[in-house]
């Protein structure tokens, strides 16, 4: 967890006050620079929250805590006695977790009174990442100091953090804008998932522009159904969550955001994409694609006033030009000039790095292989759609799906990747605490169910997968590896174990006798 160099000092008994808070022992004259919710992340000085989590209560970690030099325990009623333990005061809230960004906000002077950087939250199934990753490499293209918080990485006014979490837990987040901000960062591009919300970890926060990209199946094992997922969302469009909003209509779930969002907004929508025409005509900007071409995608957007301009995304897909216009109009929201944005963009390509989102591991020569982090049927459908574009041979999808996860979007999975490729190759993923050949089953079943003749190959562990995915292409040809993306690890029975799926990749393509580039990750083995 990251903490900024200098935070505040703040009195314990202001805080009791501030929150209404009962005291357990003497809080007089203690004062804290920090506040966490984890012992492996604290540091001297701060508030350990004890929560009460799925097998055991954080109190009884109070102990600990002290020896590491916490001044104060904060915890519910049922935490307050196994606190008391730690000899520290202990102060007692109903619900603590609900009020951790509340807390954070205050400890660390991060709240909507507070003086921030702008701040950008996009949110939706797909394209949260990729949206802030061209946020982030846009504005730099203006001039602004950056800071990013996404699935893959953490930037600092170019410092560069791998991440843990999509969205940080509240005290976590907090920690990261208050060193933004001494760090000088002008904008912060955010993605918020939607269990974010439902877990308070943005807490505390107005956000300066909120987007939705998109709507569709996943995450049914954190939400009941498609429209409890929506309502998990939702939130971020209230006027104590964001102050604006840009809202791709690309999505049918978009007709209810429009309908439901409590600030101002603007719509943007890529026809070529859209589910609904009709929706998407309704858009106040429009986003054309121009050309697609393997080293990225050239659109045009137009929006009110006969505003426009055109530009690259160094990504395929018509997808991936959807979200840089989605991006182009948060800025624009935000407070940036037409002008400025256009005397940067237009007529050039946008200068960002999407960690394993649709990107290349291949050289030159040979066939091209993409890794990509998506994980659902539509992120298959979109991805394999581009990828078909720019290859004169033939497609192979090479695939697996989490454990432990929602489960009942595996058949479409099988579905939809074998009805966009020419070869289907299922390996495994993340399989948890799951049978990894009962997941493959699934996934066969459901590809097989749509193109019982097709060829599917079955390879595990995905080590070997890619290695005879390789075998089976050649020149002009290209492999789509999705689910992994920038991850450098799998869970294997609780077990993180070093991985890369872009690194087993440029090895397989080097052991089959092809040129690679070098690669721009850290690499979690050696050779």
């Amino acid at each position: 967890m990251l903490r900024p160099e200098h935070p505040p000092t703040r009195s314990l008994t202001l805080l009791a006050e501030r929150f209404g808070a009962e005291v357990r022992g003497d809080a007089d004259g203690v004062s804290l620079h920090g506040i966490t919710l984890a012992t492996a992340d604290l540091r001297p000085d701060e508030a350990f929250v004890a929560l009460q989590g799925v097998n055991r209560h954080g109190a009884e970690f109070a102990v600990a805590a002290a020896e590491q030099g916490a001044v104060a325990i904060i915890t519910d009623a049922a935490g307050a006695d196994a606190a008391a333990a730690s000899g520290l005061p202990v102060l007692v809230l109903p619900d603590p977790r609900a009020r951790m960004g509340e807390l954070s906000a205050w400890v660390y002077g991060t709240g909507p009174e507070d003086d921030l950087p702008i701040l950008f939250a996009p949110t939706g199934t797909n394209g949260k990442t990729s949206v802030s990753h061209i946020l982030e490499g846009m504005l730099g293209q203006l001039g602004v100091v950056t800071g990013l918080s996404s699935t893959a990485e953490r930037h600092i006014a170019g410092q560069v953090i791998v991440s843990r979490l999509t969205t940080p837990e509240a005290s976590e987040f907090h920690a990261l804008l208050a060193l933004m901000r001494e760090r000088g960062v002008e904008a912060v591009a955010a993605e918020v998932s939607a269990q974010a919300l439902s877990r308070h970890r943005v807490d505390g926060i107005v956000f300066d522009v909120a987007a939705f990209t998109n709507l569709s199946h996943d995450h049914l094992d954190d939400y009941a159904d498609m429209q409890e997922y929506l309502e998990a969302k939702l939130p971020l469009f209230r006027a104590d969550r964001s102050r604006r909003a840009v809202i791709s209509l690309d999505s049918a779930a978009a007709a209810d955001v429009v309908a439901r969002c409590e600030v101002p907004f603007t719509t943007v929508a890529a026809p070529a994409i859209a589910a609904d025409p009709e929706l998407a005509a309704t858009a106040e900007w429009t986003v054309e694609i121009l050309d697609e071409r393997p080293d990225g995608t050239r659109f045009a957007l137009t929006g009110p006033g006969g505003r426009r301009l055109e530009s690259v995304v160094p990504v395929i897909g018509p997808h991936m030009a959807a979200n840089a216009g989605l991006a182009i109009v948060m800025m624009l929201e935000a407070g940036y000039a037409w002008d400025r944005i256009v005397a940067a963009l237009d007529g050039t390509r946008i200068e960002a790095y999407l960690p394993g989102r649709t990107e290349r591991v291949s050289g030159e020569r040979g066939p091209a292989v993409y890794v990509d982090f998506g994980h659902s049927p539509d992120a298959f459908e979109k991805t394999l759609a581009a990828v078909r574009r720019v290859t004169p041979g033939r497609v192979l999808m090479l695939f697996g799906a989490d454990g432990d996860r929602d489960a009942t979007k595996r058949h479409d999975m099988g579905r939809t990747a074998v009805l966009g490729s020419d070869i289907l190759v299922v390996t495994d993923h993340h399989p948890r605490f799951e049978d990894p050949e009962s997941i493959r089953r699934t996934l066969i079943e459901g590809a097989r169910m749509a193109r019982p003749d097709a060829e599917i190959h079955e390879f595990s562990p995905p080590e070997r997968a890619i290695t005879e995915a390789v075998k089976l292409v050649g020149e002009g040809d290209a492999i789509l590896w999705a689910g992994p993306g920038h991850q450098d690890y799998r869970d294997i029975r609780g077990q993180r174990t070093p991985y890369s799926a872009r690194e087993l990749a440029r090895r397989a393509l080097r052991d089959a006798g092809w040129p690679v580039p070098e690669p721009h990750w850290p690499v979690p083995y050696p050779d």
